[in-house]
């Protein structure tokens, strides 16, 4: 971004798509500003993996995710040797007299197999890159980034310490299932990401559905806003509002109003359980539908 003011950061976030809030703008400018990572809290749903994605848009990078989950290892994260293709030129090499040459060879860089975090700090023109969903990961995990996120270099035993060509743009985020260390949170900028407002939540629908005119992005997300408040086991996020709001547009819904019963009917699109399509039942749609102006 050539400007690190926090109107300038939400304008570039809103062409790529995303409709970030004041303070969301004013963490990623400073992301920027001081080039440290930014964990993102929040809710399932409330657009985390979004910003990065709109990060990589906005600097027209490569956006390099890394999915985190129990029992991740560094292999998987980091790196892994092509095993076959170096028991291939073992074989070719068979009865070599130089097997110190051989070994040198079979450990280069063209049999290593670059994953995410490798990836990350091996690209010249930095890229976005994304720890998603942190929190699932193990604690030994979080420990070896620890390494990577101070000083931008990891060390593969046969090859050495890499260090990063460019410094990335690296977003982590967390929806809270357990609790991240000190180490790391000292190591990033923090913000925690809400459901959007009603009217912020209009802005996202009307900047993702193009034919969801103001009128209805409005209602539509005046009517999550209430379903939200009601007693969920799964709330619905953002991107299950877009759903809605594409389902709604598809259907030829122009005024909530207009057409209770297809609204009641399409919910579908927000709940994702059996006891929370109970609990919305057509007489508590209405209800929350008489609240929407």
């Amino acid at each position: 971004m050539a400007t690190l003011s926090r109107d300038a950061v939400a304008g570039r976030l809103a062409e790529a798509g995303y409709i970030a809030d004041a303070e969301l703008a004013t963490a990623i400018a400073i992301m920027q500003l001081l080039q440290r990572p930014l964990l993102l809290e929040g809710e399932a749903g409330v657009g985390k993996t979004e910003v990065a994605k709109a990060l990589a848009a906005v600097h027209g990078t490569e956006l390099i995710r890394l999915q985190c989950y129990e029992g991740l290892d560094q292999s998987t994260a980091l790196y892994e040797w092509n095993y076959q293709r170096q028991l291939l030129a073992i074989e070719a090499h068979k009865g070599s007299s130089d097997p110190d040459r051989i070994e040198d060879a079979v450990f280069s860089g063209r049999y290593l197999l670059e994953r995410p975090l490798l990836a990350a700090i091996r690209r010249r023109t930095p890229p976005v890159l994304l720890i998603d969903e942190i929190d699932r990961a193990d604690e030994e995990f979080e420990a070896f980034l620890l390494e990577l996120l101070s000083d931008w270099q990891v060390s593969i035993p046969e090859l050495g310490t890499i260090k990063a060509e460019a410094i990335p743009h690296v977003v982590l985020t967390s929806n809270g299932t357990r609790e991240l260390s000190d180490a790391l949170r000292r190591r990033c900028l923090y913000h925690y990401l809400d459901y959007p407002d009603a009217e912020r939540e209009a802005r996202i629908v009307m900047a993702r559905i193009p034919r969801a005119g103001a009128t209805l992005s409005l209602q539509i997300a005046r009517m999550v806003e209430a379903i939200r408040k009601e007693d969920l086991r799964k709330v619905p996020g953002v991107a299950e509002t877009l759903d809605w709001a594409a389902a709604l547009v598809g259907l030829e819904v122009d005024n909530l109003h207009d057409r209770p019963e297809t609204v009641h009917e399409t919910l579908m699109c927000l709940l994702k359980t059996r006891e929370d399509s109970a609990r919305m039942a057509r007489a508590v749609t209405d209800r929350l539908l008489g609240k929407v102006a």
